[in-house]
């Protein structure tokens, strides 16, 4: 975690997001976590994980963790924490023990191909479910733009889910993304051959564009409005419960509607 990054990086009315400042915030971020993942997703989280109360893993200690916050919920910070996203720059992961997707994509050849780029991983995106609202959204996508612009960042990474461990239950929207937004070129990347599941599992003519959008994940479409690309293959991560695909954003693809919305220096919604 980067000491002492603490400004407020966006607010909306009496919600606000922020880095963690303290080891207490991020175990509260960590619990927010472990309710959205293990107890409203089920998943099969570590037996440390589930004596604590917490989804946590060795990359904690070396992420930095954006916060949305509501203030209006009387008490200290780490009572008001609803949504929380983990952001891995490239050279914190180079200088520890890498990225964490690398369990699951094979990502060295991308960052390979860019020597001279600045990576960013984002990863355990959640938000409570009374807060899945268009402002919360708006909040997390800013003070990951800011948190970018602040540090260089040039393309961000990271997984995307599905819920369940069965592809065929996501012909569609696996099938239109393979089709329409499969990254290729110098930001082609692709699970690992041990776990690669096929994404092309309809004809292209044969998908249906607006049933396959609306059938994702509201944080997979959202990484699409902005104009992220798809890795080539699916992963079962069976301990999550979730099918994952790799998403790819560089900086400079991002949709200039979303640049002018947040504003080029992400002055939006700064405070």
């Amino acid at each position: 975690m980067t000491q002492g990054e603490t400004a407020v990086l966006g607010r909306i009315g009496h919600l606000e997001t922020r880095l963690a400042a303290t080891p207490s915030e991020i175990a509260a971020a960590q619990a927010v976590r472990f309710n959205v993942f293990a107890k409203e997703m089920g998943a099969a989280l570590p037996p440390e994980s589930m004596r604590c109360g917490r989804d946590m893993d060795a990359f904690d200690a070396v992420c930095d963790h954006l916060l949305v916050l509501d203030h209006s919920i009387v008490g200290d910070p780490e009572k008001q924490i609803v949504g929380t996203y983990r952001l891995l720059r490239q050279e914190v992961a180079r200088a520890n023990d890498g990225f964490y997707s690398t369990s699951e994509f094979a990502i060295a050849d991308l960052l390979a191909r860019h020597p001279e780029k600045r990576f960013m991983e984002l990863g355990r995106s959640c938000v409570l479910p009374q807060y899945r609202t268009r402002r919360t959204v708006e909040l997390l996508w800013q003070g990951n733009w800011a948190y970018s612009l602040e540090h260089g960042i040039d393309a961000m990474f990271g997984c995307a889910s599905m819920p369940g461990v069965q592809p065929e239950a996501h012909a569609l929207p696996l099938s239109f993304l393979y089709h329409n937004c499969l990254a290729s070129g110098i930001w082609s990347v692709s699970a690992r051959p041990e776990l690669y599941s096929n994404m092309d599992l309809m004809p292209k003519e044969a998908v249906d564009m607006r049933g396959a959008i609306n059938s994702m994940p509201p944080l997979l479409k959202g990484y699409l409005r902005l104009g992220a690309m798809i890795g080539d293959g699916a992963v079962i991560d069976r301990a999550f419960g979730t099918t994952d695909v790799m998403v790819v954003l560089p900086i400079a693809q991002i949709n200039n509607r979303y640049i002018n919305h947040y504003g080029a220096d992400a002055s939006r919604f700064a405070s």
